[in-house]
């Protein structure tokens, strides 16, 4: 999917903010299947700083679990791999949101909070339709906009232009290309690929304005981030000019399951929730 550009993008963005190479160490080591937990422990435990913020996570009301739990060994054993891998991942990421505010209706500021509360949209989605992710759901709505942050990173003098572009009715996506030669759905896509994030990541990222592109197969995380996407911008949480639709499609809502009671309880949870996960990851 990922046009020329998007990638060329994506490779100029890497250079700008990389993901911290404890990071990068951890999605190797879950992604190789001779790993073990005690190699995972090895990578967290010399972090000082990660450790605590996994711990934290492990032991909030994220997660719902008893007691508290004090050894980084016994958070990946009840957790696995892949959630703590999930937990970095969303930490190092909230660095790259921060600082930059080319425009009053784009900031770094507002892309974070809006992508926060898609994560948080997500989770509860898919505790509602009784798919078991927490931390992978909530990852997935948090990076479904990266694409956004490689246009802050790297294209923030085009920003103003593509915002006036958006207000005089032409859609986001449509405004990027016409001022970059590539949307952010093509760009996140070629940088999740590029810091070999699961497919289905990919996926969100570059099909979260348009799931019914995707094969049915691959698509229910990609649905749950297009619904959370839709109401977090209805509810105004961060940035709202990218979303592409008001209006939550019934045919989605049957695929994954979500009947119109549980959008409903979704959405008037989400601002609490929110805030939970904002002091969980700030």
């Amino acid at each position: 999917m990922a046009n020329a550009t998007a990638k060329e993008i994506a490779n100029k963005t890497i250079e700008i903010a990389t993901l911290p190479e404890i990071t990068m160490k951890i999605v190797e080591v879950v992604q190789d299947p001779k790993s073990t937990a005690h190699d995972l422990h090895m990578i967290v435990s010399n972090d000082p700083a990660l450790s605590a913020r996994v711990l934290r996570v492990v032991n909030s009301a994220f997660y719902g679990l008893p007691g508290q739990i004090g050894s980084i060994d016994r958070a990946i054993m009840l957790l696995g791999l892949n959630a703590v891998k999930n937990i970095a991942i969303a930490a190092s990421l909230t660095k790259m949101f921060k600082g930059q505010s080319p425009s009053d209706d784009f900031t770094g500021k507002d892309l974070w909070t809006h992508s926060v509360a898609v994560g948080a949209a997500n989770k509860l989605i898919t505790n509602a339709i009784g798919l078991a992710l927490p931390d992978e759901a909530f990852l997935a709505g948090l990076i479904h906009d990266l694409g956004l942050v490689a246009l802050l990173q790297c294209f923030s003098e085009q920003i103003p232009e593509i915002v006036e572009k958006t207000k005089a009715g032409v859609a986001f996506r449509i405004a990027e290309e016409d001022v970059i030669g590539a949307h952010h759905s093509e760009i996140g896509m070629a940088l999740a690929a590029k810091w070999k994030f699961p497919r289905s990541f990919q996926y969100v990222a570059g099909y979260h304005h348009n799931p019914l592109a995707l094969d049915k197969e691959h698509r229910l995380l990609t649905i749950v981030t297009h619904i959370a996407d839709i109401i977090s911008a209805n509810q105004g949480f961060g940035i709202t000019i990218t979303t592409e639709t008001e209006t939550v499609s019934p045919e989605l809502m049957e695929e994954i399951g979500l009947s119109q009671e549980m959008l409903d309880e979704v959405t008037a949870n989400l601002e609490e929730e929110l805030e939970t996960v904002k002091a969980l990851i700030e």
